[in-house]
């Protein structure tokens, strides 16, 4: 009979997680894991399979909460959209300046591993695609309020400010301060074509 796991997965995940983040995928080995976890090479094995197989799981699992992060910063009421838009485009600017200049795990992973993992490359596709989502969705209510033009194509906006976004990130990691980033958001939220009655 198997013994019960005396260790909190979501804890392990976490410090798996980190590992990954400040060292990369390939140059992580199963001891770096055992020692972040604190866990041994059995337990690894049994609860979450190979190197491979746990950072799939730890790299599914930061991006849906990733996903959720912005979800829970953009939902609202139609009314204050557009500024619950732009406090998420400065946040993330700001944010990307972090003195550690780890980057994003998203973006580092997606870079490292994607061209040959085809399940990395899945995850991050579909990650940048319900962020999208997310962001057009906004737009789309913004649009409703009268704050962004109506006739605007709210996905070709939000693939524009993904992009702005993901690139800020990268600025961040190459060292980029917290104002010359909030300089890229001011410009993304500028490029927004504004409703008729927010012009004046």
């Amino acid at each position: 009979m198997a013994r019960p796991r005396t260790f909190d997965e979501d804890d392990v995940l976490l410090a798996a997680r980190d590992q990954f983040w400040s060292t990369g995928y390939a140059t992580t080995s199963i001891d770096d894991v055992m020692a972040a976890t604190g866990l041994g090479k059995g337990s690894i094995y049994g609860a979450f399979g190979d190197k491979h197989q746990l950072f799939l799981r730890v790299y599914s699992v930061h991006c849906a909460g990733l996903v959720a992060s912005v979800r829970r910063a953009l939902e609202g009421p139609d009314a204050g959209a557009y500024e619950r838009l732009g406090q998420h485009v400065h946040a993330v600017a700001r944010g990307s300046a972090g003195a550690d200049r780890r980057g994003c795990l998203l973006a580092n992973g997606n870079a490292e591993l994607s061209g040959r993992d085809p399940a990395v490359a899945q995850i991050a596709l579909r990650t940048f695609d319900e962020l999208e989502e997310l962001l057009a969705g906004c737009i789309v209510q913004s649009q409703r309020h009268g704050d962004i033009e109506a006739g605007a194509d709210a996905r070709q906006l939000a693939a524009l400010l993904l992009a702005v976004l993901r690139g800020a990130e990268a600025l961040g990691k190459a060292g980029r301060n917290e104002a010359s980033l909030t300089s890229v958001a001011d410009a993304a939220m500028a490029m927004l074509p504004r409703g008729l009655e927010r012009r004046v």
